[in-house]
């Protein structure tokens, strides 16, 4: 499996909390963190950074991938409509949640959401709906 990671840098439990969900190890991790500029366009920052991932059309469209989001939603969304468009799908993302009580604040793996999955069961909600 493939994770882009998009986001902070995962410690090694965070790791192992992700491949005990997914139930598959990481055999390669990306780490692409974007620096985007808020006062120029979005777009070609986004290509710019994912060019810088080597993948083949085939990878992108055959690879198990996951993905972490950045945290910043306006690039969060564009990467999502980009990664649909190369991917042919809506990639599985990562969601991570507070450790209850811990100081410092730590993160861990708490799902992962299988966007596709959602896009499908919304349409399904929408034509049950008319």
């Amino acid at each position: 499996m493939l994770l882009l990671n998009f986001s902070h840098a995962l410690s090694q439990e965070q790791i192992a909390q992700l491949e005990a969900i997914a139930g598959q190890p990481i055999q390669r991790a990306i780490d692409a963190m974007p620096q985007f500029n808020e006062q120029q366009p979005f777009e070609p920052q986004l290509a710019a950074l994912l060019d810088q991932i080597e993948l083949t059309p085939e990878q992108w469209q055959t690879e198990p991938i996951l993905i972490i989001l950045p945290a910043l939603n306006f690039i969060a969304g564009a990467l999502l409509a980009n990664l649909h468009g190369r991917m042919g799908y809506f990639p599985h993302v990562v969601r991570t949640r507070p450790v209850a009580g811990s100081i410092p604040r730590r993160y861990e793996v708490a799902e992962i959401l299988d966007l596709q999955a959602l896009r499908a069961a919304a349409r399904r909600a929408r034509t049950a709906n008319h």
